[in-house]
C-alpha cells in the first residue's frame, strides 16, 4: 500500500509502505535548497458507512489507528515536511525565540498568599523550565520550604504536567498529582512535608479536582473512565492502599462530569455533577468526612446552580427562570429548592457567574456589556459596590483567596497593553493595593495603545473586538493583523497580556480578538446563541469582524492571518471553507474539526457529554446541522489560504486523528500552491509543550510561520 507519495527534503527521500511499514530508498544526489520538498500524500482507503439515507465515505478513517505503524510514519513524515518547509525560517524562529525569552524575568516569584500561618507561592529559576511550589512560615523573611519541584519530577521525561496541589488544613502533608504524557491521566501522590518522605500510595486515573477531610487523614479524588470522563468519587485515608478506598458516587449518566471541592470556609465537601446545561450538588461535613454525601438539591434538566458555604446558610447560584443567572441563599439544615430565597435578583443585562463567601463579605464575579465584573457585598448591611477598571477592555478574576476570615480580597487584573497584575482590595474600605505587575523586560506601555470597537453581524449583533497595536502603527489598510477566536462552551475570550505578542506588535503588526458567539462574554445568552442549531453565528460573528478590521483600515485581506485553539481550532475550519478569499493564512491548534464523525463516537473522550453542546448526529435534525458546517466534510477543491495545523499525539480531548485527517483530505483537494504544513507533538497533548522554554520554542515557530507569510521576514 503506498500512502505518502512523492515526499522529498533536500535530498529527495522518497517513502513507500508495504506490509512491513515504511522503507526510505537510498539518497539521492544532493539539490539545490530551493527546491521545494514534496508534500507526502497520504492513501485514501474509503470507509464507508450510511446515516439517516445518506451515504458517507471517508477516505482517511485509518489514520485513527495509532498502533499501525502506517500512522505513525505519515505523522512523522508529516512533521519532516513541516520542518523543511519552514527551514527558511530558522533563523527568524532563533530571533523570535531569543526575543521571547529575552522580556522574561526567568528568577521570579509568585505573590505569596496567606494561609494560617504559612504563605504559600510558586517561583521559578533561570534555565529551569518547571515551577517550584514553595511556602514560609510566620513571615516572609522565615527560611524557604520548597514543597514540590517539578523539575525533578520532569527529569528525564518529555512532558510533564501537575494536575492537583493541595496541602492539607492542617500543613502538614501534601497532595499532589502528574501527568507524564499529556493525556490528561494523572498519578496521584502524598507527601509528609515533616519529614519531606513520599507516602507509598500511588493512585492513576485521576482527574484535576480534589477535597481533605478536616481530619487531615481522609481525602477525596476523582478518578476517570475509558472515555477520559470523571465518573466517580473516592474516598481514600492518607498512607493505606488505594485497593481499600471507597466509591462515595459513580456517575453513570454519560453527560455528566464529577467535581469535588472543599468550601472557601472549609466546612463542607462538595461534589458537583455537571453536564452542559444542568448540575446537581451533594454535600457533607468536613469534620465527618466517612458520613454519606447529601444531595442539596436533585438535578432538573436544563437547571444549573453552584454552591458556597457561609456560617449556616449555603449561597446559591442558579438559572432557573434566571437566564443571567440569580444570587439564592439556603439554611444548610434545609437546603432544597422549596427553601432557597432570593439574595440578587436576575439582571437582563448581568451574568452571574461565581460566588466566593468570606467571613465578613461575599464577592460576585459578573459580566457586564461584554466586560467581566467584581461586585463586593457587605453582609452586615447587604450594600454592595463594584471594584472599577479604566481601560476599554481587560480581564479580570479572583486571585488566591485562600483566607475565609479575611477583610482582603485578591484579584488578578490584565488587559492588552497592562501585564497581569495581582491586587489586594480592601472590601469594607474600597481600597486597592497592587502587590506586583509582572515583569516584563524592555517593555514600555506608552509605545502601545489597545481599543474595544464593534463590527456587526449579518443579523444585527454586534460583536466587540479588541485590539492592541504599537502607536505607529498607522491605519492605512496595510498593516499585518493577526485574528483570534474561540466561541464556544460559553467561555470568554477576554482580552490580556501576552508578552510574546510584542515580536509581533514591533514588527508593525496588530493583534485582535473578536468575541464572537458561542462564548460568554455576554452571558448565557451569548453562550446559547452560538450553540447547537445556532452555531454558524460563532462562524457568521468571526468572518464580519473580520471584514470591519479591513473596512476600518487596520490591515487588508492579503495581511489578514488568523488563529484558534481547539474548538477556535473548528471556528478557523469553519471560516477556511466559507471564506477562503479573507485570509491570508491560518494557524488551526488541536483543531476540533472532524464533528460529525467525533460526535458519532460514543467511546472516545467527551462526547456524550458534548451533545449538549454540539448536538448528537445520530438525530437526523441535528445531523443536518452540525454536516453543514463540520470543517472535514466541508472540504473543497477551492484556493485555500497558507496554514499550520498543530496537533498533540496523546490529546486526549481533540485526537490526533482530526487534524491529520483534515490536513490529508485538504491537501488532496485544494488546488493553490499554499503552505499547508502539519505539526504533531508526538510525546505531548492538548495543550502541547509542557515547559516554559518549549512553549516558547513552538510560538516561534507559529509566529515565523505567520510573519513569513505577510512578507516579514526579519
Amino acid at each position: 500500500m503506498k500512502f505518502i507519495q512523492g515526499y522529498a527534503a533536500l535530498f529527495l527521500l522518497s517513502f513507500t509502505v508495504g506490509c512491513t511499514g515504511v522503507m526510505k530508498n537510498k539518497k539521492a544526489a544532493a539539490v539545490s535548497p530551493k527546491v521545494r520538498p514534496t508534500a507526502p500524500m497520504a492513501a485514501t482507503i474509503p470507509s464507508v458507512t450510511t446515516l439517516h439515507g445518506e451515504k458517507r465515505v471517508d477516505n482517511y478513517a485509518w489514520l485513527r489507528n495509532k498502533e499501525n505503524p502506517d500512522t505513525i510514519a505519515y505523522l512523522e513524515a508529516e512533521n519532516t515536511y513541516t520542518q523543511e518547509r519552514m527551514r527558511h525560517t530558522k533563523g527568524l524562529q532563533q530571533k523570535l525565540y531569543e526575543e521571547m525569552l529575552q522580556r522574561i524575568v526567568e528568577d521570579d516569584n509568585s505573590v505569596p498568599a496567606r494561609k494560617g500561618d504559612y504563605f504559600y507561592y510558586t517561583r521559578t529559576q533561570a534555565g529551569k523550565p518547571y515551577k517550584l511550589y514553595c511556602r514560609k512560615k510566620g513571615s516572609l523573611d522565615a527560611p524557604e520550604e520548597v514543597l514540590l519541584d517539578v523539575n525533578d519530577l520532569a527529569a528525564g521525561k518529555d512532558y510533564t504536567s501537575v494536575g492537583v496541589f493541595s496541602v492539607s488544613p492542617n500543613h502538614n502533608l501534601l497532595a499532589f498529582s502528574v501527568d507524564d504524557s499529556g493525556d490528561e491521566r494523572h498519578t496521584l501522590r502524598f507527601k509528609d512535608l515533616q519529614s519531606g518522605k513520599l507516602f507509598p500510595d500511588k493512585i492513576d486515573n485521576t482527574y484535576y479536582t480534589f477535597a481533605w477531610g478536616n481530619d487531615n487523614a481522609t481525602v477525596f479524588y476523582t478518578t476517570i473512565d475509558h472515555a477520559n470522563r470523571p465518573h466517580r468519587l473516592i474516598r481514600h485515608t492518607v498512607g493505606t492502599p488505594s485497593s481499600t478506598d471507597t466509591i462515595v458516587h459513580q456517575e453513570d449518566d454519560e453527560r455528566f462530569f464529577v467535581e469535588v471541592e472543599r468550601t472557601r470556609s472549609g466546612d463542607y465537601i462538595l461534589l458537583s455533577l455537571l453536564s452542559a446545561v444542568t448540575s446537581e450538588v451533594r454535600y457533607l461535613d468536613a469534620n465527618t468526612p466517612q458520613k454519606p454525601l447529601q444531595v442539596l438539591q436533585p438535578r432538573q434538566q436544563g437547571v444549573e446552580y453552584r454552591v458556597d458555604h457561609h456560617s449556616n446558610r449555603f449561597f446559591i447560584l442558579t438559572n432557573e427562570d434566571a437566564i443571567n443567572f440569580k444570587l439564592m441563599q439556603a439554611p444548610v439544615t434545609t437546603p432544597g429548592k422549596a427553601h432557597w430565597t432570593t439574595v440578587i435578583p436576575h439582571h437582563d443585562e448581568t451574568t452571574l457567574s461565581r460566588v466566593l463567601a468570606f467571613k465578613n463579605h461575599i464577592v460576585l464575579y459578573e459580566r457586564g456589556q461584554g466586560l467581566p465584573q467584581l461586585r463586593v457585598i457587605t453582609l452586615a448591611n447587604n450594600r454592595s459596590h463594584y471594584i472599577t477598571f479604566s481601560e476599554p477592555t481587560y480581564e479580570v478574576w479572583p486571585g488566591a483567596n485562600l483566607e475565609f476570615n479575611t477583610p482582603t480580597l485578591r484579584f488578578g487584573y490584565t488587559s492588552m497593553i497592562t501585564p497581569e497584575s495581582t491586587f489586594d482590595y480592601r472590601m469594607s474600605a474600597k481600597t486597592r493595593t497592587l502587590l506586583k505587575e509582572a515583569p516584563v523586560r524592555g517593555y514600555e506601555r506608552s509605545r502601545y495603545v489597545t481599543e474595544r470597537i464593534f463590527s456587526t453581524s449579518p443579523d444585527g449583533t454586534r460583536v466587540p473586538i479588541s485590539l492592541v497595536y504599537r502607536k505607529t502603527t498607522r491605519r492605512k489598510g496595510k498593516a499585518p493583523l493577526l485574528l483570534y477566536g474561540y466561541g464556544a462552551y460559553g467561555v470568554p475570550y477576554d482580552a490580556y497580556f501576552k508578552s510574546q505578542w510584542f515580536s509581533l506588535l514591533d514588527r508593525g503588526m496588530v493583534v485582535a480578538i473578536a468575541h464572537v458567539r458561542g462564548g460568554g462574554e455576554f452571558g448565557r445568552r451569548w453562550k446559547l446563541d452560538g450553540m447547537l442549531t445556532h452555531k454558524s453565528n460563532t462562524f457568521t460573528d468571526f468572518i464580519a469582524a473580520a471584514e470591519h478590521l479591513i473596512a476600518q483600515k487596520y490591515t487588508r485581506s492579503d495581511r489578514l492571518v488568523i488563529e484558534g485553539r481547539s474548538a477556535g481550532g473548528l471556528l478557523m475550519g469553519a471560516v477556511l471553507n466559507l471564506r477562503p478569499d479573507l485570509f491570508k493564512a491560518a494557524v488551526a491548534g488541536v483543531p476540533f474539526v472532524d464533528v460529525v464523525n467525533t460526535m458519532l463516537d460514543a467511546t472516545i473522550p467527551l462526547t456524550v457529554t458534548e451533545w449538549e453542546e454540539w448536538g448528537n448526529p445520530n438525530r437526523p435534525a441535528d445531523f443536518k446541522t452540525i454536516a453543514a458546517y463540520s470543517p472535514y466534510d466541508n472540504v473543497e477543491a477551492k484556493d485555500y489560504p497558507g496554514l499550520l495545523v498543530v496537533a498533540g499525539l496523546n490529546d486526549s480531548r481533540v485526537h490526533y486523528w482530526e487534524p491529520a485527517k483534515w490536513t490529508a483530505k485538504l491537501r488532496a483537494h485544494k488546488t493553490d500552491d499554499n503552505p499547508l504544513l502539519l505539526k504533531t507533538h508526538m510525546g505531548a497533548g492538548h495543550g502541547g509543550a509542557s515547559g516554559r522554554y518549549g512553549h516558547l520554542k513552538d510560538l516561534a515557530f507559529e509566529y515565523a510561520f505567520m510573519l513569513d507569510q505577510v512578507g516579514l521576514k526579519n
